[in-house]
């Protein structure tokens, strides 16, 4: 009964809520991980992104001011990793927060021994445990620049990975994967990149992904979205694992 509710509901959504097909193909054009899908894909896409900003508050700090055009960029690009999932995916939070440039964290916590920790520094991106998504747009500005950096996949993969808990680089995963081959998968490719980091080889994946679990996940899936030859040359089995889970 409640999947027949909210179906009936964002049809009706869709059916209610106009977005400019120019303003469309331009802010989707910038991408190439847009301008490769096909036509039905485009439309899936185009829906969720409608979907995504009838539900979701896109609010600007510091001055920013959020165009429409901005909106449908952050948009677009959250709603390219749930295409193949559903918009339930992005449940239990409301509002992404734009910011024009790197802001700064200012925050406690305590770690698993116990130590309190009081952070403050520069950040691109942030995302809360059911709170919100808060990006810079200077970085947000700078996808499909050829180096697999995308901020707001980045934070919105954060977001899959909150489903059940803090991010730790492992998300729900769908029926038919093994929790045992993805924990395998990408705890020896994120020990292989960590021991590069460390001896200071070359890589085509970020080196911040080598900072811990959860951002490996997050940098792989910007990185899987981005430069997809270059995560599948590198780390193979994570491919296959980031291929089984966007779907």
């Amino acid at each position: 009964m409640l999947r027949a509710f909210r179906t009936w509901r964002r049809e009706r959504i869709l059916n209610r809520s106009a977005l400019d097909e120019l303003l469309w193909r331009e802010a989707t054009g910038r991408y190439s991980f847009t301008r490769s899908l096909s036509a039905d894909e485009r439309g899936r896409l185009r829906d969720l992104a409608v979907l995504f900003l009838h539900e979701k508050a896109i609010t600007g700090a510091a001055g920013q001011i959020v165009s429409e055009d901005m909106r449908v960029c952050i948009a677009a690009q959250a709603c390219m990793l749930i295409l193949n999932l559903d918009l339930d995916w992005y449940r239990g939070w409301s509002e992404v927060i734009v910011y024009p440039d790197e802001f700064v964290a200012d925050y406690e916590y305590v770690d698993e021994a116990g130590v309190a920790h009081h952070v403050r520094e520069p950040m691109s991106g942030e995302s809360w445990l059911a709170g919100p998504v808060i990006l810079s747009w200077a970085d947000a500005a700078q996808a499909d620049s050829g180096g697999g950096y995308n901020v707001v996949i980045h934070e919105f993969a954060h977001k899959l990975d909150m489903l059940n808990g803090d991010a730790n680089g492992f998300p729900p995963l769908h029926p038919g994967m093994s929790r045992a081959d993805w924990s395998q998968t990408l705890g020896d490719a994120y020990d292989e990149l960590r021991l590069r980091v460390e001896r200071r080889r070359e890589t085509r994946v970020d080196p911040y992904a080598a900072e811990s679990p959860g951002e490996f996940f997050a940098v792989l899936s910007e990185a899987f979205f981005e430069i997809p030859l270059a995560v599948r040359d590198e780390f193979l089995g994570v491919y296959g694992q980031l291929a089984a889970f966007y779907r």
